[in-house]
């Protein structure tokens, strides 16, 4: 463990430690909360865990806009890990087909050895009608839904556009999901939904009202991600967090869509494939046991949508 780490976080990491051992995942989650509480947040590796301060240095000073009024119809949030080909690919997509309304393009640097402004010298046009790409970068290399939430909550889009770099544009995308907005009552729409009688079997829906929108290509109403502020940080891993962040915008009152199919161009997901089979089951399994935990005793949020 770093020496940074104060004693009592030291304790209950060493506490964590020994629950993870045993296999009490329950405790080991109770102390993981405990640790944040304390404004640290766990850090699994091989060799044991440590812990870093909640909010790494490069971001702490990064405040949320999202209390601000818009000033662009969309904002594009883009996260960059360790593939530099994914992300020039995608700002290929994303320059042939780009949104037609006032927009913005933010990439989050999860990667610190990953230079990014070499790539989008190289790969984004110096067209004036394309925005400037703006990077967000961090000295520590952060969970999933830290990495998503840097970009949310820096974003001044009336609708926030979540983009996967697995994905790559090769036709008008934006239009049809922008308009699945005018309908007011709409939270969170995205290009890939699924539906549920019970919370705990998904299976992928049609267009139309969906119980979640999967995170490849999701955009939430400004409105709607001032009331839920971004994905739970607890999801480090992406799988399921989509689920319970579809879930508390429409326990915020809102409603989730699926657009009609997209037309995108699918690669490797690298948050898949940089794991282990059994690892990412194990995470993937342990997210989804978050998601219950919060969202199993709502049968209004699983009810059959009209």
């Amino acid at each position: 463990m770093t020496g940074r780490v104060p004693p009592d976080v030291a304790r209950l990491l060493e506490e964590r430690a020994a629950a993870r051992a045993a296999r009490d995942w329950d405790a080991a989650d109770a102390l993981r909360d405990r640790i944040r509480g304390q404004g640290w947040e766990p850090v699994d590796t091989a060799s044991g865990s440590t812990a870093r301060p909640s909010a790494p240095p490069a971001t702490a000073e990064l405040g949320s806009l999202l209390d601000e009024p818009a000033s662009v119809d969309a904002s594009v949030v883009v996260v960059a890990d360790d593939h530099p080909e994914d992300l020039v690919r995608l700002l290929h997509g994303l320059a042939a087909h780009p949104p037609t309304v006032a927009w913005e393009l933010l990439v989050v640097a999860n990667a610190p050895a990953l230079a990014i402004e070499p790539l989008l010298d190289e790969a984004w046009p110096g067209d004036a009608s394309l925005p400037r790409p703006t990077v967000l970068a961090s000295e520590a290399r952060l969970g999933w839904a830290d990495a998503v939430n840097l970009g949310l909550r820096r974003s001044r889009g009336a609708v926030t556009i979540l983009l996967d770099s697995s994905l790559a544009p090769v036709g008008e995308v934006f239009g049809p999901l922008l308009a699945g907005f005018d309908d007011a009552k709409v939270g969170v729409a995205g290009g890939w939904g699924v539906t549920t009688t019970d919370a705990r079997e998904f299976v992928e829906a049609p267009p139309g009202r969906v119980h979640a929108v999967e995170a490849y290509f999701l955009a939430i109403r400004r409105e709607a991600l001032r009331a839920v502020g971004g994905f739970d940080p607890g999801y480090r891993f992406y799988r399921n967090a989509d689920l319970d962040f579809s879930f508390a915008v429409r326990d915020a009152g809102w409603q989730a869509v699926r657009t009609q199919p997209l037309p995108f161009e699918r690669h490797p997901h690298r948050g898949w494939e940089a794991q282990p089979a059994a690892e990412r089951d194990r995470l993937s399994k342990r997210n989804f046991y978050r998601f219950l935990k919060r969202w199993r005793d709502r049968p209004d949020l699983v009810a059959p949508l009209s």
